[in-house]
């Protein structure tokens, strides 16, 4: 029997099963075909960009050499491209303002304009691939300890201009588009050790917020992303999570959440629903720490199931973005983007076949033993037969295919760089 037609008998008979207990497949897989992750650009540079070849600064860094890293805008594009033809879906890509096409001249960050986007904006129309957009704070000679909480008015003044900026060109993505361009925010102001000075910072920053947001944009929205430290800055974030809630809830923002951005036994998942009673809508950026913010690849995990299950529990599939953000230059780069792409989707399809009626039926009734029961049972039930086909309708390998594929690509390609 072909491997085509095993992939439909076993879907068949999972359509079946969860038939039994109330649940719609094909909803899922339709549910499941809207859901566009939003890649992120810098897996597969390290976060180098192309404005300069200076180091990487401002509380982060990429781990590994592994060969063959795209080093020009035409070599990562060719690797965005290359790792969604194993993805299924249509997927969205992530650009940080370093990204720009700079034609090998200097621009800096106060000074860029859509005009050195526009070369991404005519590629991704071209490959049906919408663009989201990132202000970018670290790895510049102004970046320092702080930046838009800078106490020097001239430094906090460039990073205003800089980000007023990226906020105008994200606009001009999301005209182009027709679709919103998604904004993130992140600085990584801070100090090592002890500050004195906490609300002197913040209140900066939230002065400078203020007068970045003053102008209003319909092709784009705002949202604004917390941490809990950076490297080298450990003791202090400016941008913590209760300043970033705060501020979005009383400035209508979309607040992000990174799933490395919070202490490693605090649940991500439970935040969702808590914060959507307040805001307009979540953005999330899913990595997998271990042990601190170290963006490893993100696999099939429980902390990735659990928030994907409150995504939709939460009926919330349209008020919550879903991003990836890890760097992780240990590894094959195109075979980290399919992997953590591919668990994120894996883990949405759980959540999507979950018997949610049941479930809660259960739970009204105070049917805790039965409740607890099918959660359980649930876990065993064929989602892989439905992920197989999913896979298989949207041309993509299935299962472990996409390895020698990969492997193809880097034996041509990135082991040639």
């Amino acid at each position: 029997m072909k491997k085509e037609e095993l992939i439909q008998k076993a879907y068949e008979i999972a359509v079946e099963r969860y038939a039994a207990i109330g649940v719609d497949v094909n909803k899922a897989l339709e549910d499941l075909q809207k859901i566009s992750l939003s890649l992120h650009c810098w897996q597969a540079d390290d976060v180098t960009g192309f404005e300069s070849a200076g180091e990487l600064t401002g509380g982060i860094q990429a781990t590994g050499n592994y060969p063959g890293k795209a080093r020009n805008i035409e070599e990562l594009r060719q690797d965005v491209l290359k790792a969604a033809s194993y993805i299924p879906g249509t997927h969205r890509l992530n650009l940080h303002e370093i990204y720009g096409d700079f034609g090998g001249q200097f621009v800096d960050r106060d000074q860029v304009t859509p005009e050195h986007f526009e070369s991404w904006m005519q590629w991704a129309a071209e490959h049906n691939m919408k663009l989201d957009f990132n202000s970018t704070s670290f790895s510049h000679p102004k970046s320092g300890n702080l930046s838009l909480s800078n106490p020097d008015k001239s430094i906090r003044d460039f990073w205003i201009e800089h980000t007023k900026r990226c906020r105008a060109i994200a606009e001009e993505m999301g005209k182009r588009q027709g679709d919103p361009c998604i904004m993130n925010l992140w600085i990584h102001d801070g100090s090592k050790d002890i500050t004195v000075n906490r609300m002197k910072y913040r209140a900066l920053l939230k002065d400078s917020l203020d007068q970045i947001f003053a102008t209003e944009y319909k092709n784009m929205r705002d949202c604004i992303e917390s941490k809990v430290f950076g490297i080298g800055l450990e003791s202090y974030t400016v941008g913590s999570n209760d300043f970033y809630i705060g501020y979005g809830a009383t400035r209508n923002k979309i607040v992000t959440l990174d799933t490395g951005h919070f202490h490693p036994t605090e649940s991500v998942a439970d935040k969702i629903s808590s914060l959507l009673l307040f805001i307009p809508e979540i953005m999330l950026h899913v990595s997998r720490p271990v042990r601190w913010d170290s963006d490893h690849v993100t696999i099939m995990n429980d902390d990735t199931l659990d928030l994907c299950k409150e995504i939709v529990r939460c009926d919330a599939l349209n008020k919550v973005h879903i991003g990836l953000d890890y760097f992780d230059a240990s590894i094959n780069r195109i075979g980290a983007y399919v992997i953590g792409s591919r668990a994120t989707q894996k883990c949405l399809m759980q959540a999507l076949l979950e018997p949610l009626a049941k479930l809660r039926e259960y739970e009204a009734n105070d049917q805790l033993f039965e409740r607890l029961a099918l959660l359980e049972e649930s876990k065993s039930l064929p989602w892989n037969a439905v992920w197989d086909m999913f896979c298989l309708k949207n041309s993509v390998p299935v299962g472990e295919d996409f390895i020698v594929e990969i492997q193809k690509y880097e034996a041509d390609v990135t082991s040639k760089r």
